[in-house]
């Protein structure tokens, strides 16, 4: 009895210390409603999702763009050669139709270019079949053939991987910075630091330099297992890709500062972290493009600090661009970089 008694006085207790903190109510109640809602709200269309297809520009794409529209579940846009391939690599189509011209007298030729690894690729390369076998008619049937992207560079995956490395930069930076500083401060480490004649500022530019230190294995780790599983090369120059990577690190690093500079306890870093992760991780081109997002957001889209760093990282990895050609998404980054540490520096709060 002494024990049960023992048991429920621990437990009221640690309810009161949550109830006394604002930001676990805020976390544990109202954010996951507020999430749920707005998923809600984002998924709500009962409208059929619909394939994205790109139809090579040519003699026959006015016809093979009408009997594809015939259908709700695909949108066709007409595209040159290159753009389709660009835009099914980045994962904006599902599927490239072109024309092959007549394979006999009495038919015509077309081929659907999908990527395997991707499952909305087969579903569309199905429906594609369809509606052209049904939009062709009678005295001219269509004859359909498939080719699967094979040619490094022009895969899914390899679009994906400079994705997973910016992902990556964010999540390590966020929570390795902010997360270590709110604990060192919930446990009064921070008070003791301050005591001693250490300057400030050095404090918080060592967690950045510290967070540089762990690159040198972190980055050369996940570009040598893209290439040994999955022949993903990098077609830019090593010092560029440093560039970057050491860029977008710093500012991941000024933000994990900022997320931190007041906060008390880590049940409540741990929740801002993650309003900054997720619709990022969303929005900024991770696992999809971000051009699928309607026209009015994407200027919001392209200021965030995740999809600079993504596309300047394509702009290395995939293309194989110099630095200068990616100057919009490194001043993005670098101001990203400088506003939150200097802003951190003013109010962050040592106990």
């Amino acid at each position: 009895m002494t024990d049960l008694r023992s048991l429920m006085q621990l437990t009221l207790i640690r309810v009161r210390v949550m109830l006394r903190e604002p930001e676990i109510i805020f976390w544990v109640f109202a954010f996951p409603i507020l999430l749920a809602v707005g998923i809600g709200l984002a998924f709500a269309d009962p409208t059929p999702e619909q394939a994205e297809v790109a139809v090579v520009d040519g003699p026959d794409a006015p016809a093979q763009t009408l009997a594809l529209e015939a259908r709700d579940d695909l949108r066709v846009r007409i595209l040159t050669e290159g753009e389709a391939v660009d835009a099914l690599r980045r994962g904006e189509v599902a599927a490239v139709v072109r024309s092959r011209g007549a394979a006999d007298n009495a038919t015509s030729s077309v081929e659907i270019q999908v990527d395997p690894a991707r499952a909305e690729g087969r579903t569309a390369r199905i429906l594609v079949d369809q509606a052209l076998q049904e939009g062709a008619g009678a005295p001219r049937p269509v004859t359909v053939s498939v080719r699967e992207v094979e040619q490094r560079g022009q895969r899914y995956i390899d679009w994906l991987i400079p994705g997973i490395i910016g992902f990556n930069l964010m999540s390590t930076g966020l929570w390795g910075v902010g997360f270590y500083i709110t604990q060192s401060r919930q446990n009064r480490q921070l008070k003791r630091l301050v005591a001693t004649p250490m300057p400030r500022g050095h404090f918080l530019l060592a967690q950045i330099l510290a967070r540089f230190f762990f690159l040198i294995v972190e980055v050369p780790v996940l570009v040598l297992l893209a290439w040994w599983l999955f022949d993903v090369q990098l077609e830019g120059s090593v010092v560029a890709l440093t560039v970057v990577v050491f860029l977008g690190a710093a500012c991941f690093s000024g933000l994990g500062l900022l997320v931190c500079s007041r906060v008390r306890t880590t049940e409540a870093v741990s929740g801002l972290i993650n309003v900054l992760v997720m619709p990022m991780v969303v929005l900024s081109g991770v696992f999809f493009s971000p051009s699928r997002f309607p026209d009015s957001v994407q200027p919001l889209v392209a200021l965030l600090p995740l999809t600079a760093l993504n596309d300047a990282l394509r702009h290395v990895y995939n293309d194989g661009l110099p630095l200068y050609q990616a100057g919009t998404e490194l001043a993005i980054l670098a101001a990203w970089t400088v506003i939150p540490f200097v802003v951190a520096l003013r109010i962050f709060r040592w106990q």
